[in-house]
């Protein structure tokens, strides 16, 4: 085992106990699909990581980082139900070890709620979850130039024209939104890079476009 599975197999047996081992493995083995290029064990390592900076500001720390573990459990390029079908897998994984219904409630809105990374004011447990969904959009050049790169590659099979438009639409989206971080924490730390790092990659698509 890589020392990136064992770390997430250790965060996951931190949160649902060692007698839940076997069923973590299976879904942080998903992280691993060789199809995947950027929804991999590090940017859920790189999430997790993000939610334990911004912990103080969940209602539920617990529901967020089984929600992280589960954002992308299903992650098929060609599908647009993978967060839905990745809330019914936390569902059925969460019942199997009796967790409490209101757990697998929230745990299911939350990873529902990835698909648009818009919480409603208030909610403590999507910002957070949301914020650390998109840490990403805040790096450095260089991060960023990577992260563009490995979205390209889980979409490799799709022609440039139409990748530059449907990933413009995304990136237009994101931007409309009046903030992209909701937590202060995160939005203190990475808002201006962020959009900063929009702006430029949707000037390059949309050269490219024209």
């Amino acid at each position: 085992m890589s020392a990136l599975s064992q770390n997430l197999m250790d965060r996951w047996i931190a949160l649902a106990g060692i007698e839940a081992e076997q069923i973590g493995a299976g879904v942080v083995g998903r992280y691993g699909e060789p199809h995947r290029r950027y929804h991999t064990g590090t940017h859920l390592a790189v999430m997790l990581a993000a939610i334990d900076e911004l912990a103080a500001a969940a209602a539920d720390i617990d529901a967020v980082r089984y929600a992280a573990f589960f954002h992308d459990a299903i992650y098929a390029v060609e599908r647009a139900d993978n967060e839905e079908r990745s809330a019914d897998l936390g569902r059925d994984i969460l019942e199997s070890l009796d967790a409490a219904p209101e757990l697998v409630e929230e745990v299911v809105r939350l990873v529902v709620l990835t698909r648009g990374h818009r919480p409603q004011p208030g909610d403590a447990n999507g910002a957070v979850l949301c914020d650390a969904d998109l840490v990403v959009l805040g790096g450095t050049p260089e991060e960023y130039a990577a992260y563009t790169t490995a979205i390209r590659a889980e979409y490799a099979h799709v022609p440039d024209d139409l990748f530059r438009a449907g990933r413009a639409s995304v990136l237009r989206n994101l931007a409309d939104q009046p903030r992209l971080f909701r937590t202060e924490l995160a939005h203190d730390r990475y808002e201006a890079i962020a959009r900063a790092n929009l702006a430029a990659e949707l000037a390059a698509l949309t050269a490219a476009i024209g």
